[in-house]
């Protein structure tokens, strides 16, 4: 059977035309052209420019438009903080500490906070130094100084803690928030009376009950020589009252600055 008929396989110009779909110039599937179809556009390989100027215009305007809205809300929120102080309600917001907050310090003025938390701090050290005084004093007791200076020595924390912070830390902390020049006079009142406790519980005069009750410094000379025990613990509750005398003074000043400074 003749085969002059088959293409030969090895002849270029008998082989059948094979279409080039790389080739732009032949015709490719009619869904592909135009924007008749499905979308796309004539040449599938196409690069689309985008000016710049376009995308830096968008992202300005995005920029525009979260900048109003970060001043919208700042309006929004300035009208209620407004509306609330002209109504007259007091938001007590206790932030401190923060497992079980106690004080609230939100309401008073940003550059003003630094200064509530340092009388904090001397109202807590005065706090910590009464309770110390007990502890020393318990253990005087024991040595033999006897039980009325622990009496003593108790009656002063409990009514010095709750007293204190009564008279002249919660002053302080509404005249922080209110700007009241009776506040602040009140507070200087009594917190010049704090120190001078402290300095009277740093010395420890024999005044009552050969000064045993307190934990200065001519109590810890009488106590170191019956006790070496209770003398040392004497000892450390006398640095305890200089460190807060410290601290008291510290704080009278930076309170007074700041009084002068907002007149």
């Amino acid at each position: 059977m003749s085969r002059h008929h088959d293409p030969n396989p090895f002849n270029e110009e008998e082989e059948e035309e094979i279409v080039n779909p790389f080739n732009e110039e032949e015709e490719v599937n009619p869904l592909l052209k135009g924007a008749g179809g499905v979308g796309f556009g004539s040449n599938l390989y196409s690069t689309v420019h985008i000016p710049l100027d376009r995308v830096n215009d968008s992202k300005q305007i995005e920029l525009s438009d979260w900048e109003a809205q970060l001043r919208n809300r700042e309006m929004d929120v300035k009208r209620r903080e407004d509306a609330i102080a002209k109504s007259g309600v007091q938001i007590n917001d206790k932030n401190w500490p923060s497992f079980f907050p106690i004080i609230h310090h939100n309401e008073i003025p940003l550059h003003a906070q630094k200064l509530q938390y340092l009388a904090f701090a001397s109202w807590l050290g005065l706090v910590f130094c009464l309770i110390f005084n007990v502890i020393a004093v318990i253990v005087c007791w024991i040595e033999g100084g006897g039980v009325k200076i622990f009496f003593l020595a108790t009656i002063y924390a409990s009514l010095g803690c709750p007293v204190s912070y009564v008279l002249w830390y919660k002053p302080l902390y509404l005249a922080m928030r209110t700007d009241s020049a009776l506040k602040f006079g009140w507070f200087f009142f009594f917190y010049l009376i704090h120190i001078g406790f402290c300095i009277f519980a740093a010395i420890a005069p024999p005044i009552i009950f050969h000064g045993q009750s307190l934990t200065g410094v001519l109590a810890a000379i009488d106590v170191i020589s019956a006790s070496l025990l209770a003398g040392i613990f004497y000892f450390v509750g006398f640095g305890l009252f200089c460190m807060e005398l410290l601290l008291s003074l510290w704080v009278l000043q930076k309170t007074y600055l700041y009084y002068r400074v907002n007149r």
